[in-house]
């Protein structure tokens, strides 16, 4: 039997990318599994690990005695093959009709993505960059770390309780957990994650605004 749907009301909207509004998935995959075998690493492990993190993140817990200067160089290579690649890349399901429910209402992009990086596979996907982004430059630390979002909040001009964040990832639902916000999973990765309330896809979202207030339900 299908769960009950689950009703927010809340003032802003934080939302990741990858996963969240964007499917890269095939990208990643072939991105990162090159990147394992020149490093004679499982694939799928490496897989297992890079969704939500920065590309040096993920370098550093994969390989924890290299510097992190050499991880942010092979990270700025690897982002380069990423922006360029963008073949496969396609909207979540409900993500453009999301977005357009959000015009005019307070929300941010907050992803682990470089700027380049958003740009092209929104692009890619034909959806609309949000106004307010707090891509990978504008953070010191990469998501679990509540960085990305606490400061996605700041700049909508709210605090952390009058957010709801959108995230598909372990590290991105850690990440909210931390910034004190309630969190929606996007997807079947999210499940085993415990978010406040989880979508399919976005075409389980619908979103409404009155009186400076989100209603969003979830099912």
């Amino acid at each position: 039997m299908p769960s009950a749907p689950v009703t927010f009301t809340t003032r802003a909207l934080l939302l990741d990318m990858d996963g969240t509004l964007v499917d890269s998935h095939a990208v990643v995959e072939r991105c990162w599994t090159r990147w394992a075998v020149a490093h004679d690493l499982d694939p799928a492990a490496v897989l297992s690990v890079v969704h939500g993190r920065q590309g040096h993140a993920t370098m550093a817990a994969l390989l924890p005695g290299r510097p992190m200067a050499e991880n942010y160089a092979e990270n700025a290579v690897l982002l380069a093959e990423e922006t360029a690649d963008l073949d496969g890349v396609v909207p979540i399901p409900g993500a453009p009709a999301f977005l357009a429910a959000l015009a005019g209402c307070p929300h941010a992009l907050v992803t682990s993505a470089s700027e380049g990086l958003a740009r092209a596979r929104m692009g890619a996907a034909g959806l609309a960059m949000p106004p307010v982004r707090v891509t990978a430059e504008r953070v010191g630390a990469s998501k679990p770390d509540p960085e990305g979002f606490l400061k996605g909040a700041a700049e909508l001009g709210f605090g952390p309780a009058d957010c709801l964040v959108f995230e598909d990832a372990e590290v991105g639902i850690a990440a909210a957990r931390a910034a004190g916000m309630p969190v929606v999973g996007v997807g079947a990765r999210a499940a085993a994650f415990a978010p406040d309330a989880l979508a399919g896809s976005l075409e389980a979202v619908t979103v409404s605004a009155a009186g400076g207030l989100l209603t969003v339900t979830v099912g």
